[in-house]
């Protein structure tokens, strides 16, 4: 994963660059705004890569020039087959933002909304513990 933090830091780094040639050459807020926008979520990609490759604690394949495309194989993990959760939290999202132009009575219930179903998204495998029937 050295590449992919590698790519998103470098990344970040130009559109600094480029915020700051951009301020000397005239440019406007907003562009300066959204290429520092720009930098900081290339910046959060590159950490969070960066810190989920020293939690992993191995290289992968793709850091290895030498390596075959079978050596990634195997399971990459758990995907939902038949989650219903997206259409929700997708749905208040889209009434969140467009609450913004109805009024802000709609954005407090979007925003409750959202969260609800965001919670239920994220807990939607957990299983509660059994409790010790040893007693």
């Amino acid at each position: 994963m050295k590449t992919n933090w590698s790519l998103f830091v470098g990344l970040s780094i130009f559109y600094v660059i480029m915020a700051i040639v951009y301020y000397y050459v005239g440019g406007e807020a907003v562009g300066i705004t959204g290429m520092i926008l720009a930098a900081c979520l290339a910046g959060m990609v590159g950490f969070y890569i960066w810190f989920t490759a020293k939690r992993i604690g191995h290289d992968l394949p793709e850091d290895r020039p030498t390596a075959e495309i079978a050596d990634s194989a195997g399971e990459l993990g758990f995907y939902s087959p038949h989650s219903w959760w997206p259409l929700p939290v997708a749905l208040s999202a889209i009434t969140m933002g467009v609450s913004l132009v109805v009024g802000w009575w709609l954005t407090l219930i979007s925003l409750g909304a959202l969260i609800i179903s965001i919670i239920g998204f994220v807990t939607e495998y957990e299983k509660p513990q059994p409790e010790n029937a040893s007693h």
